[in-house]
């Protein structure tokens, strides 16, 4: 089984009335060990309650905390979320939070080179110098890597965007940021389908997924492209379906499955996602449904 590894935020996602754990990088690893019994987090949290309560959910769940580092000095993350009326979600993200201050360590080198074939990473967690440096000197080494862009606020530039493309093997992007990365470097007319042959040839990415909101999603790799769009359900809130998505789409790159059959599913399990509240289901069952997807389909 390929190793998976993700980098980046775990942060609280808190609602008018609730407070969900969440960070798409923490989602997206949730999710690929409960699909592969594998895989491992690299974030900071606060020595806080916020921060026990990641690393109590992380044991009891069995993913290791080895790579969860503690800061004495700032809170565990947090972000406000806002659902409009298709319950979709707003962000405001607090800034000085502990996952933006992920250390250098040998340990973390060591868990890169003997035991990583994919590094998970996204934009948010570069906002600051210190984790910026850290996700950065983790690139371009001889393994897989799937750059889930998550464009979040004004926590970007075009430099930290432009080492992110340079560096994937595997990008993910909504169509917000698909047009905005068409703005930031091809400087033409969007055009959806041109857009994405260009950013494929400019990046040299092996595959490029564009997630559609309720219009499914469009994968392109080797000259291919499949659309799929699943069943609209009753949604409850559409937070860290994006990340249910990503889970599979990795998976199914590193497993080398269909195309076809890696779309269907990716936008099944986000379906599911939508219809609990947060982004980790509570109990297992979806996950044996799409582990049977998976190997069955």
């Amino acid at each position: 089984m390929k190793q998976i590894t993700a980098i980046g935020e775990i942060l609280y996602d808190i609602y008018p009335t609730t407070k969900n754990l969440g960070g798409a990088p923490l989602n997206f690893l949730y999710h690929v060990f409960k699909l592969t019994g594998q895989g491992n987090i690299v974030s900071r949290v606060g020595k806080d309650i916020l921060g026990q309560n990641i690393i109590d959910l992380l044991n009891d769940n069995g993913i290791s905390i080895l790579n969860i580092q503690e800061d004495h000095h700032h809170p565990t993350g947090v972000t406000t979320v806002k659902l409009n009326e298709k319950k979709e979600p707003s962000f405001n993200i607090d800034e000085e939070r502990a996952y933006d201050f992920i250390e250098k360590a040998s340990s973390l080198e060591k868990l890169v080179n003997e035991k990583t074939d994919c590094l998970y990473f996204g934009t948010l967690a570069q906002r600051n110098e210190t984790s910026r440096g850290t996700i950065q000197s983790l690139l371009n080494r001889k393994i897989q890597y799937f750059c889930d862009l998550n464009i979040r606020q004004k926590f970007y530039t075009k430099e930290i965007i432009e080492i992110s493309l340079k560096a994937a093997n595997v990008l993910k992007v909504n169509n917000d940021e698909l047009k905005l990365l068409n703005e930031l470097f091809l400087s033409d007319k969007f055009e959806f389908e041109k857009t994405c042959e260009k950013l494929i040839k400019e990046f040299n990415i092996e595959m490029l997924a564009v997630t559609l909101g309720g219009n499914g999603s469009r994968l392109f790799k080797d000259g291919y492209t499949n659309h799929y769009k699943t069943e609209q359900p009753e949604i409850v809130d559409t937070v860290g379906a994006g990340d249910a998505f990503a889970s599979v789409l990795c998976i199914g790159y590193m497993q080398n499955i269909e195309l076809k059959k890696t779309n269907k599913i990716a936008n099944e399990f986000a379906a599911e996602i939508c219809m609990i509240e947060g982004a980790l289901p509570k109990k297992n069952d979806v996950y044996e449904l799409i582990k049977k997807k998976i190997e069955n389909d």
